[in-house]
């Protein structure tokens, strides 16, 4: 029986974790699970799996979540408790929202064990820590994002050298909710239209991230740094039905394709149970019913934010961490009505014009990245809301 951590365990795809895990029945213990303030939800979820560790971020709300959790359950909170969740299992799931993740990516690959990653900005983020990291003995990545997780089946149905065999990744997108729309129409949107997602139910950041293709902008940069192909060799197609979760073309001119209705919980469970896979048939399509494979190219020129990340990887160093942190900045400021949509990419350009190229050669130099290009993107904020 493999041990699990949650960390992370109140969002979406925490909770779909769950079911998975209970789906499974006696393959998974879950052993620790940690959110940064949904104490309730917390309270919960301990009472439902009564793991040996609960981590709540926020300390503050400890006193009120003791006396919920089940006899025999420690509590801890804020960033210890974090890595003192990822050193307490076999595999430990990050799917804490935004650069906030980093500490536990790192403690899970340091202390040597399986990453299901969900997190995707502390590998952008920190790219040179983490891929440090990863060369410790007994750590590994295995992606959960649906996208990352489709790459990572269709390579391993590749026979012989993937550097030789594989002419490019395709990574697809959904197009978002404002896909078709015009520059004109895309000045008025509201939060509430962001946050329609045609396709996946998710989180606020990640929604209003695939709305401006930012998202996939990220998942272009992870995809380099997991499976070390080149940028000139990763493409991006939008894919509305999202049954086409991603594709590998290799050089003699064969597709290699993961299909499967939208369902988390598919890459969820192939994360927890790899090499081996689950019998439970999530996201199983009914081959009886007709579906599109219709594909498109992205409007790069409506969408800025997709080239916007193919600027920072391609530049390396710092510029990762400084767009993250800029669209975290940015994306809060429009989901708290302060900033139109069209200006979450102006945002970030402006802060990428101003990276300063400085090695990253520890942690602190991550975190110090990420304090720079958040200052300056609140910089740009209150100068653009002065301006109104």
């Amino acid at each position: 029986m493999k041990t699990v951590s949650l960390i992370g365990s109140t969002g979406s795809i925490g909770t779909q974790a769950i079911d998975v895990v209970e789906a499974a029945e006696d393959r998974y213990r879950v052993v620790a699970i940690a959110a940064q303030r949904s104490a309730d939800r917390l309270a919960a979820q301990a009472q439902r799996l009564h793991p040996d560790l609960v981590v709540v971020g926020e300390p503050s709300l400890a006193a009120s979540l003791a006396p919920r959790l089940p006899a025999g359950t420690e509590l801890m909170t804020g960033p210890d408790g974090l890595v003192a969740a990822a050193r307490a299992a076999d595999v430990v799931l990050n799917a804490i929202v935004g650069f906030a993740g980093l500490s536990v990516t790192l403690a899970t690959l340091e202390s040597g064990r399986r990453l299901a990653l969900a997190n995707k900005e502390s590998l952008i983020a920190g790219a040179p820590v983490v891929q440090r990291a990863r060369t410790t003995p007994g750590a590994e990545i295995v992606p959960v994002d649906s996208e990352h997780c489709a790459i990572h089946q269709c390579l391993a149905a590749v026979h012989g050298d993937p550097d030789q065999s594989v002419a490019r990744l395709l990574v697809t997108a959904s197009g978002g909710p404002f896909r078709g729309w015009s520059r004109e129409d895309l000045a008025t949107v509201s939060v509430a239209e962001a946050l329609s997602h045609p396709t996946w139910r998710m989180g606020p950041k990640i929604t209003i991230d695939s709305s401006t293709l930012m998202n996939k902008g990220l998942e272009v940069i992870e995809a380099h740094e997991l499976f070390g192909v080149s940028y000139d060799r990763i493409d991006v197609v939008v894919h509305p039905p999202s049954v086409v979760h991603s594709m590998v073309e290799l050089v003699d001119g064969t597709t290699i394709a993961q299909l499967s209705q939208p369902d988390m919980r598919l890459p969820i469970g192939y994360a927890l149970g790899w090499p081996d896979r689950l019998p439970h048939a999530f996201g199983a399509i009914d081959w009886s019913s007709p579906f599109s494979l219709h594909f498109e190219h992205p409007d790069r020129a409506l969408f800025p934010c997709l080239d916007l990340a193919y600027e920072a990887g391609r530049a390396g160093g710092p510029a990762p961490a400084w767009l993250n942190a800029a669209n975290e900045v940015a994306v809060g400021a429009f989901l708290d009505g302060a900033l139109p949509w069209l200006g979450i990419a102006e945002v970030v350009a402006g802060v990428l014009e101003q990276c300063d190229g400085a090695p990253l050669r520890s942690v602190d130099d991550v975190l110090e990245a990420d304090r720079q290009a958040r200052q300056l993107a609140s910089a740009d904020l209150r100068r653009k809301l002065a301006a109104v």
